[in-house]
């Protein structure tokens, strides 16, 4: 997923001239930056998006809409009650992963926004996890969520230290779960 686009690639995304994304950067109403001791400008997504989002632009070009959201749990029952449950809710795209070593792999693929990460799993334990991902900079702004059923006080206070942004705790209510994921997420 593309994180800064040229003048060009936004005009493409929002479906106007390049002029127009010229224009409208220049004048301020869309945020970016220029390339040191060039003319050229870069627009962050996150900009293009509150443009797009200001100027009734659809979305669809740029991305579904839907949070990713990447769910390493080696329960299958816990696995398919997540998937049900986010699935229905409608505004997450979801993928799965059921050990340490899948999940490292699935998070260099789908490049998910958030990891609900079961802390037990047979490979490894949350906490390595949340170092591996924390520790390298093009995983640093994925959020991660623990979910255990077996975790003690001192052991949350550790993972909230190695990255972690949030702890649930086996057997959980789903209504806590989303407002959670929604709270890490920034979303409305």
């Amino acid at each position: 997923m593309k994180d800064l686009f040229t003048t060009g690639e936004a005009a493409e995304i929002c479906r106007v001239s390049q002029q127009t994304i010229i224009r409208c950067f220049d004048a301020g109403r869309l945020e970016g930056f220029r390339v040191p001791g060039s003319r050229f400008r870069r627009i962050p997504r996150q900009s293009l998006v509150k443009f797009m989002k200001e100027n009734k632009i659809p979305l669809d070009s740029i991305e579904s809409g839907k949070r990713k959201v990447l769910i390493v749990d080696d329960d299958a029952e816990i696995v398919e009650l997540l998937m049900d449950v986010l699935d229905k809710d409608g505004r997450f795209e979801l993928k799965t992963a059921s050990s340490g070593y899948e999940a490292g792999m699935a998070t260099e693929r789908f490049q998910p926004e958030l990891i609900l990460l079961d802390y037990m799993l047979p490979d490894v334990n949350g906490n390595i996890v949340c170092q591996t991902i924390k520790k390298n900079p093009q995983f640093e702004n994925i959020k991660i969520i623990i979910i255990s059923g077996v975790v003690k006080q001192e052991e949350i206070a550790q993972l909230l230290k190695s990255g972690a942004e949030d702890f649930i705790r086996k057997p959980f209510d789903i209504n806590e779960l989303i407002n959670k994921i929604t709270a890490v997420l920034q979303m409305k």
